[in-house]
């Protein structure tokens, strides 16, 4: 489950605009859509959920678990094992290969390597030839697939998605918020995307606006 209470963002340049959020409270298993234009807080409101960001107000709980109460250690290790997050700029080591890569995110995770989820997933996602290559040799859309990858791999809680089908043409887009959908339903996990695509609206029912 995820809920927050009251939370406000303040940019360090900035100290009078304030940045509200309303309140959010789902239910285990349950998605989220975040929609919004460009600069309404979209990836603070995410960074915040996971802990990335301080708070100037409010409470974050994941999973019963106050974030905001934790200590820096306790807040990478929980993230580590309970959180996955694809971000909207893709953060890889660019020298490694699809399938190190996702090995080292299992191994961070402290949970146990499982080869037959790997191959799974990559095949999904319509990386399965891919494997092998150097993350630099992708394209953009492929490195995009692959941070989902790497978001998911572990079985998280709760996924956190920003901005997941910005680079990709309508086929890929289906693709990934089926194989998002699909993962949250495995992972018994919560789903929340942020978005400015207005593709993605009609795949949930649960939607805000910012």
């Amino acid at each position: 489950m995820i809920r927050t209470d009251s939370l406000q963002f303040t940019y360090q340049h900035s100290e009078d605009e304030i940045l509200r959020f309303p309140n959010i409270d789902l239910s285990p298993k349950e998605d989220l859509l975040i929609l919004g234009p460009s600069g309404v807080g979209k990836t603070t409101l995410l960074h915040m959920l996971a802990g990335l960001l301080p708070l100037r107000k409010g409470d974050v709980f994941i999973a019963n678990t106050q974030l905001n109460k934790l200590t820096r250690n306790q807040l990478d290790n929980f993230r580590g094992r309970h959180i996955g997050l694809i971000f909207q700029r893709t953060y890889f080591i660019r020298s490694l290969s699809v399938l190190e890569n996702l090995t080292i995110r299992e191994r961070f995770s402290k949970k146990k390597s499982d080869r037959y989820r790997r191959e799974e997933l990559v095949m999904q996602l319509g990386l399965s030839n891919l494997m092998n290559k150097r993350v630099y040799q992708l394209s953009e859309g492929q490195q995009q697939r692959l941070s989902i990858a790497l978001g998911v791999i572990h079985k998280p809680k709760i996924i956190l998605a920003d901005e997941p089908t910005s680079d990709l043409d309508d086929a890929n887009c289906e693709k990934v918020i089926s194989v998002l959908k699909r993962e949250a339903q495995i992972c018994k996990s919560n789903l929340v995307i942020v978005t400015h695509d207005q593709r993605v609206k009609s795949h949930f029912n649960n939607q805000i606006s910012l």
